[in-house]
């Protein structure tokens, strides 16, 4: 692992990476940006046993751009160890959110491979709650199906099929951002361990994944909720068709 570049001390460039700096300056940036007022109506919101410094998310994106270009990483491993760094001794959620930050930066477009998979999972396991799952899964975890269709497929499949809903729920909700790239074969596969479920976390997946979906191609979302009418629940019907009612594509519910 390399040091800090003590020749860019005071010059405006950017230092070499160093772990320890990384934390200690992303950590220090944030608390700088806490507002105690709303931390505690943030974290009554989210349920969170983590407390919140109260760092809304403008000011979160701001301390991360400038912390994480201050401190560039040069290679794969360290990269993954500074997501794992800030995520395993994060004391507030805020750290756990710059995290997935650093997992989604551009600059390290290159690191997302195959290799990063066990860190993400990691974070989907260990978070076990929304507000991690719901940025991990599409922006993390369907980066790696765009890129390795064939091995992510696999894994999905084998995660949709989890004891851990939020495996589960990621399995459903990973290609929530691919239109018209959608695998719809995938998708229903995802869903189809857990159509059924009572769980409201996963019901909420299916309903969103079929929603978005269906701004694509609503034909599809249309038919596949009619056929299935009797093992989906009346919430996940009722959310995913919601825009296909309001626009007034289909009438009601089945």
């Amino acid at each position: 692992m390399t040091s800090e570049n003590p020749e860019s001390a005071g010059k405006g460039k950017p230092e070499r990476y160093s772990s320890t700096a990384l934390c200690g300056a992303l950590r220090e940036a944030l608390r700088e940006n806490a507002n105690p007022d709303k931390a505690p109506g943030m974290q009554a919101y989210m349920k969170s046993e983590m407390p919140y410094l109260g760092v809304q998310t403008p000011a979160l994106k701001a301390v991360c751009r400038k912390v994480f270009a201050a401190r560039p990483i040069e290679a794969q491993k360290h990269w993954l160890d500074a997501i794992l760094a800030i995520w395993r001794n994060a004391d507030y959620r805020e750290e756990r959110y710059a995290a997935i930050r650093l997992g989604e930066h551009p600059a390290y477009e290159d690191f997302r491979t195959l290799a990063a998979l066990p860190c993400y999972e990691e974070m989907i396991v260990d978070g076990a709650w929304w507000d991690y799952v719901d940025a991990i899964a599409p922006r993390l975890v369907g980066g790696l199906l765009t890129r390795y269709p064939e091995e992510m497929k696999g894994v999905m499949l084998e995660w949709a099929h989890s004891s851990d809903i939020w495996k589960r729920r990621t399995s459903i909700i990973c290609q929530l951002k691919f239109k018209d790239a959608t695998d719809v074969d995938l998708l229903q596969a995802c869903i189809e361990p857990s159509i059924d479920h009572t769980e409201f976390f996963l019901r909420k997946a299916i309903a969103w994944a079929l929603r978005e979906y269906a701004k694509t191609d609503p034909e599809v979302v249309i038919t596949y909720i009619t056929e299935n009418a009797h093992r989906l629940s009346r919430f996940s019907k009722k959310e995913a068709l919601r825009l296909l009612i309001r626009s007034g594509r289909i009438d009601a519910v089945p």
